[in-house]
């Protein structure tokens, strides 16, 4: 009896009258709620799983999200470490240049 506190009153309604549609001629009013108990278990079986599948589409969608991010903080260190590779490349030659600059004025002021 624990599972029918679960279902709600929509349910009970919504099974009562699909037992009453397709309730035969003869049929007793024990054996529509006989039905009508076997539907609102399917009913409820359904909204399980339905409430199961759809958590699960939220975890995967909330892992997706975690993902891209983890991909994007990996490429935007990446570009941050190549450029600053690329700007450590430009450093000796620029000290370089400044050198050759400075050896030459000093050179020319004598």
């Amino acid at each position: 009896m624990v599972a029918a506190k679960n279902i709600s009153d929509e349910t009970k309604n919504e099974a009562i009258k699909v037992a009453k549609a397709t309730q035969k001629p003869r049929q007793t009013k024990e054996q529509t709620k006989l039905i009508a108990a076997g539907i609102e278990k399917g009913i409820a079986e359904y909204k399980k799983q339905h409430k199961n599948k759809a958590r699960d589409r939220d975890k995967a969608r909330k892992q997706d999200i975690k993902a891209k991010a983890r991909t994007a903080k990996t490429a935007e260190s990446e570009t941050s470490a190549v450029a600053s590779q690329s700007n450590a490349h430009l450093l000796p030659w620029g000290l370089l240049v400044i050198s050759w600059i400075g050896f030459i004025s000093f050179s020319l002021m004598k």
